[in-house]
């Protein structure tokens, strides 16, 4: 049972109606995450900004912001946000068996694997990572550009990873199960 009301967007304020229709807008639908998030305008402002600026158009892209998505929800045991992710690789052009690797950190592109190792050691030391692993992203050629955007990845994820473990928020997406990390 979630632990803070989902808010609907028919029965609220102008602030939060606007802002959740946006995001009906974008998803066909209004997730329950959102609907959570929508407690706070503030909270769900800065949520909605932030995926929107980390969508399509960063150097990573969709699939590899995915990938990130579906390794650390999985490690923080966030179901919500791993079917969630899971749906939305797909949508970006992950196949399934990418999409299953990526959630237990794996990649069979060097780049891919880089990426979700790093993100991963962020989570498992709460950003205490040394100066090799940021080197080894950009030998596998990543900007320093894509590895902050890696870090915001990883960032954005924690938040939505924590609202919907804390709020036991419903998951409205196909079920993704949990994997042990390898």
């Amino acid at each position: 049972m979630n632990r803070v009301p989902l808010i609907d967007r028919a029965h609220t304020t102008p602030e939060r109606q606007a802002l959740l229709n946006q995001i009906h807008g974008a998803f066909g639908a209004t997730p329950n995450m959102f609907r959570a998030v929508a407690n706070s305008p503030a909270a769900l402002q800065s949520m909605w900004a932030a995926f929107g600026a980390l969508g399509a158009s960063t150097t990573l892209g969709a699939k590899l912001g995915e990938q990130i998505a579906v390794a650390v929800a999985n490690r923080n045991a966030c179901e919500y946000c791993l079917a969630a992710h899971t749906a939305l690789g797909r949508k970006a052009g992950a196949s399934a068996d990418e999409m299953a690797a990526a959630q237990v950190g794996h990649a069979s592109d060097p780049a891919t694997q880089a990426a979700l190792r790093f993100a991963l050691q962020v989570v498992e030391q709460r950003g205490t990572v040394d100066a090799s692993e940021v080197q080894r992203l950009r030998d596998a050629g990543f900007s320093d550009e894509a590895v902050v955007e890696i870090l915001a990845h990883v960032a954005l994820n924690l938040f939505t990873n924590y609202v919907n473990v804390a709020f036991d928020v419903p998951v409205d997406f196909p079920a993704v199960k949990l994997r042990p990390a390898a």
